[in-house]
């Protein structure tokens, strides 16, 4: 969301996310972050990074959505993946309840690093709310229009006929994809499926997210619907 807008935009989402980012709302978040950052205010990811989930899981390679609520806040954490964080980054404690139940469910070793980039690869969208963070604030970019971006791409993956999980952990993922007229409506008529449970945070893992089994119930609804399966290894 900068001045080579264009050149970021991979090409398999731009028609979906193109008319939110040159409309009105998304011109006053561009200058807004370009007036955050004059003033000196440090914003995670660096802007090469904001659309990463998009550039690393094109719109046609999509099997299952996890969506978060906004980057990390601390420096080098963030990485444009929803819950990830890059190789020699302190695993933070929602992901390690992340790996925790990875292993719960599925038998796999828990990694010792945070790089979720493998589950893009395979086909996870790993999409935030808002798509960056100023450094020591948590929440603080919510509200200034990169929601209509995440709904935008909500939006396209409910339109398309191809099965899709969406794997939503937590209050604030769960009323986000809520608001999404397409996507609710998609996944009454059952053409895609929620997977629900509390947030891996630590203060609600132990009321429902370990044991939710998100990993195995996703491959199972892909298989299912006839799609290959996400690989989870990390």
């Amino acid at each position: 969301m900068d001045d080579d807008f264009p050149e970021r935009c991979p090409n398999s989402w731009r028609a979906a996310l193109e008319p939110v980012l040159t409309s009105a709302e998304g011109l006053r978040l561009q200058d807004w972050l370009r007036g955050q950052e004059a003033a000196g205010v440090t914003i995670h990811p660096p802007r090469e990074h904001r659309l990463r989930a998009f550039a690393l899981t094109p719109l046609e390679a999509v099997k299952a959505v996890i969506l978060g609520q906004d980057p990390y806040h601390g420096p080098g954490q963030a990485n444009g993946l929803a819950f990830s964080v890059g190789e020699g980054i302190r695993i933070p404690p929602s992901l390690r309840n992340i790996h925790r139940e990875l292993a719960s469910d599925l038998g796999l070793a828990p990694p010792d690093h945070g790089n979720l980039e493998p589950w893009a690869r395979s086909g996870v969208l790993l999409l935030n709310a808002a798509l960056s963070v100023e450094e020591g604030a948590a929440g603080s970019h919510a509200g200034k229009g990169w929601e209509a971006v995440a709904d935008a791409a909500l939006a396209a993956l409910a339109r398309r006929d191809v099965p899709t999980a969406f794997i939503l952990w937590g209050s604030h993922a769960q009323a986000r994809a809520a608001r999404v007229t397409t996507l609710r409506e998609a996944l009454a008529e059952g053409r895609h499926h929620a997977i629900t449970s509390p947030h891996p945070s630590p203060l609600s893992a132990y009321r429902g997210f370990f044991g939710s089994r998100p990993f195995s119930r996703t491959n199972a609804f892909l298989e299912a619907s006839g799609r290959e399966p996400v690989d989870w290894r990390l």
